[in-house]
């Protein structure tokens, strides 16, 4: 059970670290117009989950060796900031069958890139919570998750492709929900069905231009009430803040994609 619980950990971690790494804007998108229709995303297939670390740059290390290898990996938070027990988790791949991802999971281990390992099914909710059975579930497991990366730190790993951005954070909150989403806050914002701010749920995107282009440049999570989590920038760590002021000024649309 405990080393099923490790390879959880650090499965989650690959995760992170893989979304972070892709960086924030991508090519440049102007707000224009966009589909009335949003394409949705993608379910995961199998995942595979490895490591339990204390420290978040561990994690990042593993997901880095993981993506040179072609594994899409990112890395989670498996409790809140001040949890006795936190630990940074990785999880990386998209397999169609069980047998497919465990023959990976074993020729890794062979290899000395992981030890103990854990399959996660499509299914399988994440993060140990229940299985949401409706579209107000999988919101709230996406606002879950975020808020687990409160208080980690913005890394950033320069041409290696490693580190944790804004759209690296949204990618990997979506994905260990089990949906694909892209990696670029210019990619997810034209993946999405567009809605009013004041039509916005909890687990849509918040997209903004921070840049004198006036090009999407930024992503959060929204969380309601005005509120979203997001990573700022280098130097800081993942926060919550009010959809006001600069924020608000500076919004360029929500994107929902449930």
């Amino acid at each position: 059970m405990l080393m099923a619980i490790r390879g959880h950990a650090r499965m989650l971690m690959g995760c992170l670290a893989l979304l972070i790494g892709f960086g924030c804007r991508g090519p440049a998108i102007r707000p224009g117009p966009a589909p009335a229709v949003g394409q949705g995303l993608a379910r995961l297939g199998f995942t595979i989950q490895a490591g339990a670390f204390a420290q978040p740059e561990n994690a990042e290390r593993l997901s880095e060796t993981l993506q040179s290898k072609g594994l899409n990996a990112v890395y989670y938070a498996s409790a809140p900031e001040g949890a006795p027990r936190r630990l940074f988790r990785v999880r990386f791949g998209d397999f169609p069958t069980r047998e497919s991802a465990r023959a990976r999971a074993e020729a890794l281990r062979a290899e000395g890139v992981i030890q103990e390992f854990y399959i996660v099914a499509p299914e399988e909710p994440p993060l140990a919570r229940p299985s949401p059975e409706n579209e107000a579930g999988i919101r709230a497991n996406l606002v879950d998750t975020a808020s687990n990366y409160l208080g980690v730190p913005y890394l950033w790993g320069g041409s290696n492709g490693a580190g944790f951005d804004c759209s690296g954070l949204t990618m990997a909150v979506y994905r260990l929900n089990g949906l694909q989403m892209p990696r670029t806050s210019r990619e997810q914002f034209a993946r999405g069905t567009p809605v009013p701010l004041n039509e916005a749920h909890k687990g849509d995107l918040v997209f903004f231009t921070t840049n004198h282009a006036g090009t999407v440049s930024h992503v959060g999570i929204y969380l309601g009430g005005d509120t979203f989590i997001h990573a700022p920038k280098h130097g800081r760590k993942i926060s919550r803040e009010k959809l006001t002021g600069y924020y608000r000024e500076h919004l360029v649309g929500v994107r929902t994609y449930l």
